[in-house]
């Protein structure tokens, strides 16, 4: 799979696995930020599925919105949507990319699309069956650090390969799962990045094309 690959799943890696090896059992939770309330339904076998990761909430809280124009917006590895239902409401003029190789978490990111009202500017999606002329204006991504350096890089130099080049990335990386060392490669490839903020251990990196 090109650039985010469908991995057997095990207890361990169930998140990013392409049908998660746990059973369902759906359960919703909130997401409140200062301009807007959610309330999302998540399942097992997605990642931080008993409540919104801190770091996605640090994320959406200080990374900034799409510009007015919008345009194609990029959510890598969306779980089961947080980021791209918010960016959809916070965006009327974007469509949001709704990234993920999880199946479960696929499912998931629609049904919160439609319940938010956003579900026509949200586009659920497999890597694969992104259209390969589609550049982004933006992308934010939890990015899915446990799927190991390699295959890590590999996807994000594919993705952000597809910024326009006026755009920009925003990725949140806990320093304990190498934040740091992500930001010291990515700029070793090209990119310009900056520590956009730092809060509970957690790095907001903007990158953009050098």
């Amino acid at each position: 799979m090109r650039g985010y690959r469908r991995s057997v799943a095990t207890p361990e890696d169930h998140y990013f696995s392409a049908t998660p090896a746990v059973g369902s059992s759906r359960r919703t939770v909130p997401l409140v930020l200062p301009d807007l309330s959610l309330s999302l339904v998540t399942d097992r076998g997605v990642f931080s599925g008993d409540a919104v990761d801190a770091g996605t909430k640090l994320l959406l809280s200080t990374a900034p919105m799409p510009s007015v124009g919008g345009g194609a917006v990029l959510d890598l590895g969306c779980g089961y949507g947080p980021i791209a239902v918010t960016v959809a409401r916070r965006s009327p003029a974007s469509t949001v990319w709704a990234v993920d190789v999880n199946s479960r978490a696929l499912a998931l990111t629609a049904d919160n699309a439609l319940s938010a009202g956003v579900s026509e500017r949200v586009r659920v999606s497999l890597p694969d069956d992104v259209p390969s002329d589609v550049t982004f204006s933006a992308i934010y991504s939890n990015p899915p650090i446990r799927v190991g350096k390699p295959e890590l890089h590999s996807m994000l130099t594919t993705w952000l390969g597809r910024l326009a080049p006026d755009g920009a990335a925003w990725l949140v990386v806990h320093k304990h799962l190498g934040s740091d060392s992500l930001a010291t490669w990515l700029s070793s490839g090209g990119y310009d990045v900056r520590r956009l903020s730092s809060r509970m251990g957690y790095r907001i990196l903007e990158v953009r094309p050098a």
